[in-house]
Formats: structure tokens, C-alpha cells, sequence
């Protein structure tokens, strides 16, 4: 199936999508800020540049949209048109996410995925609870770990 806009008007629309400072980014570092932590905001010099780091924790953050980064939840499906396109997108976009992740632990750091449905959606878990559950993690926490855990 084709595209139903133009070559400019799809640009248009994919430039408009926010990579940094996203509502279900915002919230979480409103929600940690004010749970007394600090952090430093997409540190280029990491791989993947995280949403947040702690140098303190040695640990950071991806706010994941599961759309984008393929989570197998109820917010994730695939698109009806172009579907060839969005499979390759979408599954280059998991290997990448894959392989920082991958390097940031061989470089010492631990990793958070928070997953845009643990914010929005009818299982969203209540900010509250899911300001606890990074707070234990950043102080006790694994290498790795995901919220929320499927």
C-alpha cells in the first residue's frame, strides 16, 4: 500500500515527533526530582545518550514510547500500511536499543526501562508507586531492569 501523503508532508509529520522532553519523560523526572534525586539530562558522551543519568547510582533511564521501541504490550501494534517499512524501522530501532544497552553495562552502568505504559493506558501503574519502584532500584537495583515488569 502507498503512502496516502506526499514525500514533504511525511517529513514534515516524522521531524515533528519529540525525541527528548516527551509528557511521559517530563513526569518521571518531575516525579524523581522531587523525590530528592538529581540527575544530568542526555549526556552525549554515553552511548544512546539516556534520558537520565545518575553518576551517583551509576545507573540512567530510557523513558521508552512502546510504539517506537516495539513493547509487547496492549499500546504496541503494527502499522496496517507500509507494513515492509515499519518492520524494518521498527526492528533496527530494537537491535539499537539492544546494543547501548548492551554497552552501557560492559561500561559499568546498570539500566531502567521505563515503558510508556507504565505512565498512560488503562495498566498504567499510579506515578506514586512507580516513583518507589525506581527509587529502590536506583539504590539497590540490578543491571537491568523494566518497568513496567511484563
Amino acid at each position: 500500500m502507498t503512502d496516502v501523503h506526499s514525500k514533504a508532508v511525511r517529513s514534515k509529520n516524522m521531524a515533528a515527533i519529540k525525541g527528548h522532553n516527551t509528557k511521559p519523560e517530563l513526569s518521571v523526572r518531575k516525579a524523581l526530582h522531587n523525590a530528592g534525586f538529581r540527575y544530568r539530562l542526555h549526556v552525549a558522551s554515553l552511548p544512546g545518550k539516556p534520558d537520565l543519568v545518575f553518576p551517583r547510582y551509576k545507573a540512567v533511564i530510557f523513558v521508552q514510547g512502546c510504539f517506537w521501541h516495539q513493547h509487547q504490550c496492549a499500546m504496541f501494534h503494527w502499522p496496517k500500511s507500509r507494513t515492509d517499512w515499519w518492520v524494518k524501522k521498527i526492528s533496527a530501532n530494537r537491535a539499537h536499543d539492544e546494543a547501548v544497552q548492551d554497552k552501557l553495562r560492559e561500561l559499568g552502568w546498570r539500566v531502567l526501562l521505563v515503558w510508556e505504559c507504565a505512565l498512560k493506558g488503562k495498566h498504567k501503574v499510579p506515578l506514586q508507586q512507580l516513583t518507589v519502584d525506581i527509587s529502590h532500584w536506583l539504590r539497590y537495583g540490578t543491571s537491568f531492569m523494566e518497568l513496567p515488569v511484563v
